[in-house]
């Protein structure tokens, strides 16, 4: 169809590029260089970062925070409560919650739980985050798994429900028992508390 992949500049959002099957509903904030695809919805009071690409059959909101090249791809909705910081990967059909004990005729708006996914994470396809845990910086959940607890940084989170079988480097590399990564020639280490941290980190 002609047109069908072309983007547009909201006049209310300078820089923001847009496609015309998208909504966005004003008034929200979106940051200049992001990408709004195919049949997404982004929902009121909202506040999305610069350069984020949001992918086909997205919904977004209301009162959603997202941070700074954001990357969320096909079939995700990020629901009230959700707040992702800078750099984060959210894999096609990745799924977040915002109630534990939903029922179709309980009214629970007032229970809503927050959900933290801190910078650098990476949440797989079809992977779903169960609300009201955090997720640590650089982080990566594995596609399909389901998370139900809180995740440290740079755990690598396998299975149903996700257990940390290892740990990844910033830059999405596996770190083996030296905890080096040859990709970004730098060096990670345990501290006592059974976390991850650059070596050179006090």
């Amino acid at each position: 169809m002609r047109g069908s992949t072309e983007l547009r500049e909201l006049p209310e959002l300078p820089g923001v590029k847009v496609h015309e099957s998208a909504y966005v509903d004003l008034p929200t904030q979106i940051g200049a260089g992001t990408r709004i695809w195919h049949f997404v919805h982004v929902l009121k009071e909202c506040d999305i970062g610069r350069d984020c690409n949001l992918g086909q059959n997205v919904m977004v909101g209301p009162e959603v925070r997202i941070g700074n090249r954001c990357k969320i791809q096909n079939n995700v909705s990020l629901y009230k409560g959700v707040e992702l910081a800078d750099d984060v990967f959210c894999g096609p059909s990745c799924v977040f919650t915002n109630v534990i004990n939903p029922r179709a005729a309980v009214e629970r708006k007032s229970e809503f739980l927050k959900t933290y996914v801190g910078r650098g994470a990476t949440i797989g396809a079809n992977a779903t985050v169960v609300c009201g845990n955090s997720l640590g910086d650089h982080c990566f959940i594995a596609a399909g798994a389901v998370v139900t607890a809180d995740v440290p940084a740079y755990a690598l989170m396998v299975g149903v429900p996700a257990r940390r079988v290892g740990w990844m480097s910033r830059a999405g590399v596996r770190l083996g028992d030296d905890l080096f990564c040859s990709l970004e020639n730098r060096q990670y280490r345990e501290t006592e508390d059974g976390e991850l941290v650059l070596a050179d980190e006090a």
